[in-house]
């Protein structure tokens, strides 16, 4: 599956640098020197990275077959992407997206609540949107004190939510 790690948002100067929405944890990885990025659309690239660097709150990157502003316009909107096979998330209590979507939920006493339709990524804790047995959804924190487990390879995500949870 294609993960989406930035987008191009435009050009910034006359020598072909871009400004890129990060949509990763690790630009440093991901937008290293060298780094070969494939693109949405697909003839748009791939893009090999020659240099990055901040500048007001913005990563802007140059790539290697890009040294005009033209060039550089040309990008703008391309999804920059990275294959999810080669990229395991960072630490083992971090997961995509994709992994938990489908995933049977239970309760920490193995009352079936039932799947996981989407993550959600609000400001604050991301939630996972529950589409119970009964056909409603629940939102679920996802923060270890209310999903103490998620097993991918057995398809399980057990919970303990707080009383109340699962009324609302």
């Amino acid at each position: 599956m294609q993960l989406v790690i930035g987008r191009v948002a435009r050009a910034h100067g006359v020598a072909g640098e871009v400004s890129v929405d990060v949509r990763t944890d690790s630009p440093e990885l991901r937008f290293a020197e060298g780094a070969h990025l494939d693109t949405d659309p697909p003839e748009r690239g791939p893009l090999t990275v020659v240099r990055t660097r901040w500048h007001s709150g913005r990563l802007l990157v140059a790539f290697e077959s890009v040294h005009d502003r033209s060039t550089a316009e040309a990008l703008r909107g391309t999804l920059l992407v990275a294959d999810s096979a080669t990229s395991p998330p960072a630490g083992a209590d971090e997961f995509w997206d994709h992994d938990l979507v489908g995933l049977e939920v239970v309760t920490v006493d193995g009352l079936q609540l039932g799947v996981v339709d989407e993550v959600l990524h609000p400001p604050g804790a991301d939630l996972l949107a529950v589409r119970r047995t009964d056909g409603a959804e629940a939102l679920i924190p996802f923060v270890r004190t209310i999903v103490p487990s998620v097993d991918i390879s057995a398809g399980r995500i057990v919970v303990d939510p707080p009383e109340g949870l699962l009324e609302l």
